[in-house]
């Protein structure tokens, strides 16, 4: 009974804050369901109808369980200057009993992230989470006649729901259905949840594919002809992996699996990256019914040398997408969950085919502080977002920083990039806006053209043992003729040529540090001399300078 009435007193909170939205209280005047937009060259996400740059972090796991655990959390996470929380909302927690329905624990977490200004990403853990179907009910792990599992080889079963069988996308598209159906009546007014990832990191392992009696059967079978007239109308523009691995088996227009694209592992992940796919497809179909916030999923990504099996096969993998487009139209995007070093090749990879890239889970630590930097710069990124931060001490084994400065790093990239927000995104549609990242001690240099100038940013003298190996960032924005904002992560020198006609050598006018304040900026101070290097380079984060700070860089051109 007590249940009852606290879930009851959450929901007229929550239906408040809704009706004061709708009274006008607060609200914006344009009252829109959050979409995807293509603006310019690139998509944006519009919020409230404005560009929306999602400065996000994810919470571990089981965070986002208990409001309670999360009370002193929020202001931890406002105070590094987030405006977005990823959190995940788990199928067995809003579905303890088949069709008996608990979104208490929703209900708290909206409320207190409206508190702290913040808006929402909600993860579905619903028949996976990282492979394996730990967040489904009770009632759905005990009955594995209804639910069946995916299989090995041998036969032995697995803690995984098959995307065989309908059974299992049946009751996970209600639960989600449910709960976007919820989400409409408490939120649809204030847009406190903003996006939805459906499922997490989705595949088998350790072995490449199922091989239950029903798998066997779809793989020794035909290939859809959906797929096939996929990639017979998109040949031109299939991603290389797929496209390499269809021609080489002849380019058929018809066969079974292994007859379409050879007999290799990597088929039975395009087998499963199909299946799954179209399982998520059901699932995210139905929510979206209720409520068409946008949607995507996300990956685990691939060591370098790994075989299917080795790596979460049939997820949406670089190799993959083209399958996860034409299974999953109800997907807006697909995700990489980048820990590795090659931030900028997985960036890129993600970029293909016109997808929009955001990064929901990303290694934290002082490297996360550039990697944003560089996303929202070189690739018009969504938004970025570490992994686990709200664990105390979340620093990363490899970081040679304590886990306080590591958020105070991040904190000043969020903190710049909130105040650039409306500029960055606007330079993102005009593609007047650009990065540069140093990712290891092996990369000494690196280089980007943007309005007339190369800029090339090489590593500084090291302050500090090992720091010549730390990562660096810099985005540039052009705001006038030869003038940029700079913002950067790391210490780097960056200096500047012309490559237009014209006088062939650039020298810098002046070097001011500047903040966004209530709308103006306010110079700090003019750097020179000693500070840019006698007028021959920018130096990111001299001594002395200001967390967070803005560098605006006025060039000119003499011989």
């Amino acid at each position: 009974m007590k249940a009852g009435i606290s879930r009851a007193i959450a929901l007229l909170t929550l239906l408040s804050f809704a009706s004061a939205s709708a009274s006008g209280q607060g609200a914006p005047a344009e009252r829109t369901i959050p979409r995807l937009e293509k603006r310019g060259e690139t998509t944006q996400l519009i919020v409230d109808g404005k560009p929306f740059l999602v400065l996000g972090g994810e919470l571990l796991n089981s965070s986002g369980s208990s409001v309670a655990y999360m009370k002193p959390v929020w202001p931890r996470l406002a105070a590094m200057n987030l405006n977005t929380v990823l959190v995940p909302v788990s199928w067995e927690l809003i579905e303890p009993q088949e069709s008996k329905w608990d979104f208490e624990v929703v209900d708290g977490l909206i409320r207190d992230a409206r508190q702290h200004q913040l808006r929402l990403i909600l993860l579905w853990f619903g028949s996976w989470k990282n492979t394996y179907s730990s967040y489904t009910p009770a009632w759905v792990k005990k009955d594995v006649e209804r639910f069946p599992r995916v299989q090995l080889h041998d036969g032995r079963g697995t803690e995984r729901l098959s995307p065989f069988h309908a059974a299992n996308w049946e009751a996970d598209a209600r639960a989600f259905a449910a709960l976007m159906r919820h989400l409409k009546q408490v939120d649809g007014d204030m847009r406190t949840v903003i996006m939805m990832q459906v499922e997490n990191e989705v595949g088998v392992i350790p072995e490449s594919r199922d091989h239950s009696t029903i798998a066997g059967s779809r793989f020794a079978g035909p290939v859809a002809p959906e797929l096939l007239n996929y990639l017979s109308r998109n040949r031109a523009s299939l991603v290389p992996e797929l496209r390499g691995a269809w021609e080489a088996a002849g380019a058929r227009a018809a066969g079974t699996w292994e007859e379409v694209f050879g007999k290799q592992p990597l088929t039975d992940d395009l087998f499963m990256a199909w299946h799954f796919a179209a399982y998520v497809q059901r699932v995210a179909a139905a929510g979206k019914r209720e409520y068409p916030l946008p949607m995507f999923v996300n990956a685990a990504l691939i060591r370098p040398n790994y075989q299917p099996g080795q790596y979460n096969s049939g997820g949406p993998l670089p190799h993959s997408m083209d399958l996860w487009r034409a299974a999953a139209p109800a997907i807006d995007f697909v995700t990489p969950d980048i820990y590795f070093e090659n931030f900028a090749d997985w960036c890129r990879l993600y970029q293909r085919l016109g997808n929009p890239l955001f990064i929901p889970e990303a290694r934290a630590g002082a490297a996360a502080a550039a990697n944003v930097l560089y996303a929202v710069g070189a690739h018009a990124a969504i938004g970025f977002s570490p992994f686990a931060i709200d664990e105390e001490g979340a620093a990363g084994s490899s970081e040679r920083r304590t886990a306080d400065e590591n958020r105070e790093l991040l904190a000043a990239s969020y903190g710049v990039l909130s105040r650039l927000a409306p500029l960055v995104l606007e330079k993102q549609a005009s593609g007047d806006i650009a990065a540069t990242l140093l990712e290891g001690e092996a990369q000494r240099s690196a280089r980007v053209s943007l309005g007339g100038y190369t800029m090339t940013m090489t590593r500084a003298a090291a302050a500090a043992p090992n720091a010549s190996a730390e990562r660096a960032a810099a985005l540039f924005v052009r705001t006038g003729e030869d003038e940029f904002l700079v913002a950067g992560s790391g210490r780097a020198n960056i200096s500047f040529a012309p490559n237009s006609p014209g006088l062939p050598i650039a020298g810098i006018a002046s070097i001011d540090e500047e903040r966004l304040v209530d709308g103006h900026w306010v110079r700090l101070r003019r750097l020179n001399g000693d500070e840019n290097g006698q007028g021959q380079v920018l130096r990111l984060n001299p001594s002395g300078a200001t967390p967070g700070t803005a560098y605006r860089v006025r060039l000119y051109r003499y011989r």
